[in-house]
Order: structure tokens, then sequence, then C-alpha cells
């Protein structure tokens, strides 16, 4: 109870993910929640959008690390299987390079991975695959307690949290090379490297400044990946479904504009209405920039650190479309490759422009691993990578239709044929991305994980504003929506032990669970 014998009184800025997972953990333990979100649906990230008559997928698509919700599921007397139609996918995805016809799937299945590898590129290149795959594996055994369910580590702390072996982990792996050069240690094809230097981008970030730890994401997906039937969207509504049932009251459509503070301390929220809802504590489940830019009072910008343009994490250019494709066979996760692999970050991050030649990540939504589409027309997102500077810059038509042709034309060298008209697409630019997601500029991961020492500079659940804590993918522990759920989880961990309503650890705040591999 509150120190006034009430009911202390919670208002969730933002219904994404994390504000989802965390206005819900705190109404199942008895708290006043009340979550007030700007768009007319929850998501915020995972977001559809309609073309032509159905709604497309057009924000995340990959759904891993079930364990973090069906952790907390469980302590709400449910599962994720409950709540949703979940699909094991056994290819996780399937990659094409420009001017070659080879193709290379990766399955869930690390043997059948290495076999594919063994005759896409050669018996050797498998057997570095499989040594790639036991250090990912201790890697990420390594750093999931003392970094993903725990408060924002220092350095000092992650020394101490790792121990010795944790600690021989990490300098075996080189933890200040960056992701780029590890894996030119592992593997000898550049294919491969590329292949797996792509999952910087899954925070945002290059990966010759990424750093090399951020390997464990191909561990991550190796441990599983779920298609939701009827889209992503759909995990956002269950929850929001969810969260209603255990007291959450829901407010959609009515914007935040104020975080009120009185004598150093929260009060409440002003709604862009004029109206003012009190509150003891605020969970804030939006880009922390816009905090640091006095976006939402000026009185909190000087408590957070701003992130400058050049700090900042990806930005996309997307089509949402409902078209009719031929040529290559489409599983629900592809991904076409450019030559010159480099090019695109150094466009992206220090020509701030969008890519000459891109790579094209495309989810065919309407597809399994037999990569059989349902009717004529499918709903497909195509994306590519682009510069976070949608509040500096507009990309303009003649810069827009540049991009758009590369990647068209890459994904018919690589014999994709795309048929849509005008009316089966709708394009979601960097410049649309920052009026979305206030403070962000577009960016779509907070701040870029680049160099070493970037995990210890995300914000943490607890702010220094007394009872102000944040959420999303712009904090600890990262973007992508598991670890913006976990996020979640943690501040209203955080929360409700600063009530004295739970012990908090010294370090490690959400204990226990299984990762179901």
């Amino acid at each position: 109870m509150h120190e006034s014998g009430r009911t202390p009184r919670v208002v969730v800025v933002g219904a994404g993910i994390g504000g989802l997972v965390s206005a819900l953990e705190l109404a199942h333990r008895g708290l006043d929640v009340t979550l007030i979100e700007g768009g007319t649906q929850p998501g915020g990230k995972i977001r559809q959008v309609q073309v032509d008559g159905v709604g497309v997928d057009s924000g995340p698509t990959v759904f891993t690390m079930r364990w973090v919700l069906d952790q907390m599921l469980e302590t709400l007397g449910t599962s994720l299987d409950d709540l949703l139609q979940l699909e094991p996918m056994g290819v996780l995805a399937r990659h094409a390079w420009d001017a070659s016809s080879q193709r290379l799937d990766l399955h869930s299945d690390t043997a059948r991975t290495a076999e594919e590898i063994a005759q896409f590129s050669s018996p050797q290149e498998a057997r570095r695959f499989l040594s790639f795959c036991q250090q990912t594996r201790r890697l990420y055994d390594t750093l999931e307690k003392p970094y993903i369910r725990s408060q924002r580590p220092s350095l000092l702390s992650m020394v101490n949290d790792l121990g010795l072996g944790g600690m021989a982990t990490l300098s075996s792996l080189g933890p200040f090379a960056s992701l780029w050069t590890s894996l030119g240690r592992h593997f000898h094809d550049p294919r491969l490297q590329q292949l797996f230097g792509r999952y910087a981008t899954y925070c945002g970030s290059s990966p010759w400044s990424a750093p090399a730890t951020l390997m464990l994401v191909a561990q991550v997906e190796m441990d599983g990946v779920w298609s939701v039937k009827g889209g992503m969207f759909q995990v956002a509504l269950a929850l929001s479904k969810l969260g209603e049932m255990h007291g959450v009251k829901s407010r959609y459509g009515v914007a935040c504009s104020q975080i009120l503070t009185s004598q150093g301390k929260v009060s409440g929220v002003q709604l862009a209405s004029g109206e003012h809802i009190a509150a003891d504590h605020v969970i804030f489940n939006g880009d922390v920039s816009a905090l640091a830019s006095g976006m939402l009072a000026s009185a909190l910008s000087n408590s957070f650190e701003s992130v400058r343009p050049h700090q900042r994490s990806l930005s996309a250019f997307t089509l949402s479309m409902h078209a009719k494709t031929s040529g290559f066979p489409l599983v629900r996760h592809n991904v076409f490759f450019n030559q010159d692999y480099r090019a695109e970050f150094e466009d992206i991050f220090h020509r701030r422009q969008l890519p000459s030649q891109g790579t094209v990540y495309v989810c065919a939504q309407d597809r399994n691993d037999r990569g059989i589409a349902e009717a004529e027309f499918e709903r497909i997102l195509c994306l590519v990578n682009a510069p976070p500077d949608g509040d500096i810059h507009s990309f303009n038509t003649s810069e827009i239709q540049a991009c758009e042709s590369s990647s068209m034309a890459l994904m018919r060298r690589c014999g994709l044929e795309i048929e849509v008209t005008p009316q089966q697409v709708v394009r979601t630019l960097p410049q649309d991305f920052a009026r979305l997601f206030p403070g962000s500029g577009g960016a779509l991961y907070g701040q870029a994980t680049h160099g070493w020492m970037s995990a210890f500079r995300r914000p943490s659940a607890r702010s220094k504003v007394q009872g102000l804590y944040t959420a999303g993918g712009s904090v600890h522990p990262g973007p992508g929506v598991p670890m913006a759920a976990m996020s979640g989880r943690l501040a209203a961990a955080t929360l409700m032990a600063d009530l004295g309503l739970t012990k908090l650890s010294p370090r490690v705040v959400i204990s226990g669970g299984t990762s179901m591999r």
C-alpha cells in the first residue's frame, strides 16, 4: 500500500511491449494502473499496416526467446499457448546473394544447417560453423543471468557477476573485437561472415562497430523462432486484453504531452487534451531521447543523457505490400545480400544516406517452411536499413525511388519477381518513424550498440527522478520484442521493490524460469 494507506497509482505511458508487460504485472500485483497510448491500438513498434484491405506486419516479425513471456504468464496462471497460436519454424531464414544462384537455409536443427553449409561452401566451413555454435552457446549461457535478467550492469558489477569462468568465456571471444573481426576468425567464406554479421542489425548496429558479444543473437534464433497466427500484432493484442482482465485501465488514442513533477517527484501526467491524471509512479515506455530532449517536461531533461544523431541505431525504409510473387521460393523469412556489404553501412552511418545497394529482408507472412502461399496475393514486408535522421532530413522522391529500384533489382537478380500496383504498397521512411516514435529521429533500436562499452550505456529501469521508471527498446537490456518485454518486467519489479512490496536481490531482478531450448 501507499504511505497514505491507499493503493499506489501508476500511469504507464506507451503501449509497446514493455509498457504492456509492466502494466500487466503491476495490475496483477494489485496496483491501480492506467495505460495511455497515443495510437489507437497497442503494440508500439509491433505495428500492422492496412494495405489493400489486409493487415501486414510492418514492425518486428521474428518471435524468439518465448521463455521471457512464458515465465511471466506462468505467474498469472496462463501461457502463450493459451493466448496465441504459435508454430515453431524449422527454417529460420533463407539467404540469397547477388549474382549467385546459390541459396543457404539456416535451420533450427544445427546439424542440418551444417550439412547445408558443407554443400554451399565446404566441409571445413561446416566444422567451423559447429565450433561457432559452441561458442555462441557458451556466450549466451554466460550472459543471460548477469545481463538479460539483471539490472543495468556496470563494468565492475559485470566482472563480479561473471566470475572467473564467465570472464574466461568473454576473453576467449575477444570482447574488444568487433563482431565482423571476430566472425572473420570463425569463417573463411565471406558470405558466412556476412550472414552472421547481419545479426548486428537486430540491435540497429553496424557489424564493423558492434562488439563481438552480439554473436549471441545467432544462438537466440537457434534456440527457437516461432510464427504467430495472425501476425506479431496478435502478441500485443493478447497482452492488452489480458492486462484489462487483470484491471489495467487502457486508454488508446490519448497522447501524453507532459510528465508532471512536484518537489522533485513524479505527480502524474498531462494528456494532449489538457486532462491531468494523478499518479504516484510513471513508467515511460518510449524512446528515452524524448525525455532527454525535454519533450515531455524540461525539468526532466537533465536526468537523462541525450543520444546524438551519430549515436542512434538504424532506421528503415519499408514496403508493406499485398502482392503477387514468382520465381524465388520464398519461405517466411528471407534475406537478399548485396555484393559490397561494407558500403551499405558506410552509406548509412557515414554518408547518412539511403544505401545505394542495401540488403533486403523479406517477410512473406503467408508462408511456412514449405514455402506455400495461401492465396494468389500474399502479405509481404520488404525492409532496407536506413539512417536514423528522420527529424533532420526528409528523404525526397528521387532518393526513395533510387533505393526502391535498387532493392527490387537485387531481388530480381536473385530470381524474385514482385508484381504490385500503387494501391497495394505502403512505404514507411525514417521521417515517418520519427513522427511515430517521438524523440527517436526514426531510430528503431534506441542507441546503436557500437563499441564494447555500449552494454553499459543504456539507461536502467529506475531513473534519477523519484517515481519515474523507463522501459522499452532504448533502455536496458535493449531492443527486440523479448528484450523490451524483459525491460517491462524489470521496471515493474524495480517499482514493486521501491514500494517495499517485494524484495529485490542485489543484481538479478528476474530469476528462475526456463529458456525452453
